[in-house]
């Protein structure tokens, strides 16, 4: 077996197609979160709606582990900002909507 080279980083965990359809259709069963969509690219699932050449960005969650995502949202600038959560794909999603839920309004 081969190491890895100094410099060199573990493979990240790539969100998958079927990663964005779980999300989508958690959402679904909320019609009042009928304008979030999401975005797949790499290991981030990212929630936003609006126009897709302007989107507004809710919350993104990134794959950690092949079960875990961490959930990062923007911060005054529009930056990404980690948060200390880390779980199942469905908590963090039950998290946002139940703890959080102003930061998927409109």
């Amino acid at each position: 077996m081969g190491s890895l080279s100094a410099g060199s980083t573990m493979p990240r965990f790539q969100a998958q197609a079927s990663d964005a359809q779980a999300v989508e259709t958690f959402f679904a069963s909320y019609p009042e979160l009928g304008h979030l969509r999401v975005r797949r690219r790499g290991d981030l699932l990212t929630l936003e709606s609006g126009p897709s050449d302007d989107p507004h960005r809710h919350a993104r969650l990134r794959r950690a582990t092949v079960h875990l995502w961490r959930l990062e949202m923007p911060d005054s600038a529009s930056r990404w900002s980690p948060t200390p959560w880390r779980d199942h794909l469905k908590v963090l999603l039950e998290m946002l909507v139940q703890q959080f839920p102003w930061t998927l309004a409109l």
